[in-house]
């Protein structure tokens, strides 16, 4: 195979028919970096139908190219006619990368369709990395535990795909380009041969609590916190005006739920103010936290996460916390 025949890099567009995912807008804006460096053209696939306003947002993030797909088995997404559409544009067009948000959906047909195309498909990325030498893009995320950061790469096949977790990188887009190429494709896929049948749809009941994703101040808890505690620390995240958070032994304790966890097997967060309270600092959770204000409290004056933070206080947690409940309330 070679390599200099793939050319571009994609960014799959998901939306409901109403909204663009956010994690498609994240995508665009650090691909459009991405291809700044390799000379490539950022272009978003969009199937379906989507309101003109949405696809605005999608060229506002810079994009070169628009491929709007058309066909039937797009009206809600199924497995089977979103894998066929990808290998068949990816045959067509070559492009070098892929990149899929890593929802429910993008984890399900990205994987397929680079299997259809016998190629290379790496998951949960946390950042992304463009190798002039070898053109190969680096795709890096947490491995052994969270221990160490993994480098991945597809270094021989194309086109390279990738899944990226929501959040893991900024909406910031960088305006229009003066020309856009838009290209109208007619992909469809027989109905009949969708395996599942759409019976329903039921939304999870929604607790603005469990909402930390937007949350602009975070007190997140970890496996030094006492039981007993908890309460406090629910106390000092109200007193701030923001929500408390946890990482995966509060979770496993049954403290907290699952959908407060924050990390890479978690949820990713981009708070103005983080205060961790016996964190360790293992990399899966801190490769989560993109915060504006990074604040670690910890006994142990060698913990990993006073690498990591803006500002570190060595003491027992409890206490910190007690005081910084006092000090709010004077």
């Amino acid at each position: 195979m070679d390599k200099k025949n793939f050319k571009n890099m994609w960014v799959y567009i998901e939306h409901d028919g109403k909204q663009v995912h956010p994690v498609a807008l994240e995508l665009c804006c650090e691909a459009r970096r991405l291809c700044d460096e390799s000379g490539d053209k950022l272009i978003a696939v969009i199937a379906g139908t989507l309101p003109d306003g949405e696809i605005d947002k999608v060229k506002d993030c810079g994009v070169d190219g628009v491929i709007y797909v058309s066909g039937t088995g797009y009206a809600r997404y199924n497995t089977e006619a979103y894998t066929n559409l990808f290998t068949v544009l990816c045959r067509k067009y070559k492009p070098s990368a892929v990149f899929v948000g890593g929802t429910t959906n993008g984890r399900d047909f990205a994987p397929r369709f680079a299997a259809r195309l016998e190629t290379g498909c790496t998951s949960d990325a946390t950042e992304l990395i463009y190798n002039p030498e070898t053109t190969d893009i680096e795709f890096v995320e947490p491995a052994a535990g969270g221990k160490i950061m993994a480098v991945i790469t597809i270094p021989v096949l194309r086109p390279q795909v990738g899944t990226i977790r929501p959040g893991t990188f900024k909406y910031a887009p960088v305006g229009r380009k003066a020309e856009i190429e838009e290209i109208h494709e007619e992909v469809s896929f027989p109905v009949s041969e969708i395996r599942t049948k759409f019976l329903g749809f039921t939304a999870d009941s929604f607790d603005p609590e469990l909402d930390i994703a937007n949350c602009e101040t975070i007190v997140c808890v970890g496996a030094g916190m006492k039981n007993e505690s908890l309460p406090k620390y629910r106390e000092l995240a109200a007193l701030l005006g923001g929500k408390i958070a946890c990482t995966r032994p509060i979770v496993d304790r049954e403290l907290l739920p699952y959908k407060l966890q924050v990390g890479q097997s978690g949820v990713m967060i981009k708070p103005k103010l983080y205060i961790g309270f016996g964190i360790s600092g293992a990399v899966n959770h801190v490769t989560g936290v993109d915060a504006g204000k990074f604040i670690a409290v910890n006994k142990d004056p060698h913990a990993p996460i006073f690498n990591y933070c803006d500002y570190g206080i060595v003491g027992d947690m409890d206490e910190v916390c007690d005081a910084m409940i006092a000090m709010l309330k004077n």
